[in-house]
């Protein structure tokens, strides 16, 4: 399984490769945005900010859409997570809309909320598996997603005044507003399961084809 990472021009992109390789995975840093037409895996990292993420994406944006909605796996981290919805308040620039619902600016004493957080979810989504809900989890945001439809939202996560969907999965793609790649075991365990899931996925369409 080769895995795309999507280099937004801004941030380190060390740990989410070496936590992906670590879970088995092959991994290329895509920074030509027209590559990803032939990705069979996307990740979007978690670094940069919103509005400069989208200025890089925003020429294949219909592109990652149809391959979203082809069923390919997917996953966004953080900042990667807020790009799938249709608008943040940290910019003018509009989201990919692959989800709809917004990024609002959290509601709390401290932001960014930075430290350990728990996430409280449905242990029947494969992606959890040999986690426990509420687990703790690593944050690093002053930002967070609602989507409109609730069934998007896999895990609930509640800081300051704000209670959001702190992760989320639209056909085979997850988005996580913690850090897999910082969050310990339980974080290894969530880049494991993504690659098994996106293999699994890879295999039942060669299978089809």
């Amino acid at each position: 399984m080769r895995i795309a990472i999507v280099d937004y021009g801004i941030g380190n992109l060390h740990s989410i490769r070496k936590g992906l390789e670590r879970a088995g995975a092959e991994t290329e840093i895509v920074s030509e945005m027209a590559n990803l037409s032939s990705a069979e895996c996307i990740v979007f990292p978690g670094v940069g900010a919103f509005g400069e993420a989208m200025d890089r994406l925003e020429p294949v944006r219909e592109t990652i859409i149809e391959r979203l909605d082809s069923g390919i796996p997917a996953m966004g981290i953080c900042l990667g997570m807020q790009i799938l919805f249709d608008s943040s308040d940290e910019s003018s620039r509009p989201g990919l809309g692959f989800v709809r619902g917004k990024v609002k600016k959290l509601i709390a004493d401290r932001i960014p909320q930075m430290g350990w957080n728990d996430a409280v979810f449905d242990e029947g989504d494969p992606i959890f598996n040999g986690i426990r809900s509420g687990t703790q989890f690593y944050f690093a945001n002053s930002y967070a997603c609602y989507p409109e439809d609730p069934e998007y939202s896999i895990s609930m996560t509640e800081y300051g005044r704000n209670k959001f969907s702190s992760s989320l999965r639209k056909n085979n793609t997850f988005g996580f507003q913690f850090h897999p790649e910082k969050s310990a075991d339980a974080g290894l365990s969530i880049l494991d399961n993504f690659v098994k899931i996106a293999r699994e996925i890879r295999n039942d369409s060669d299978s089809r084809s």
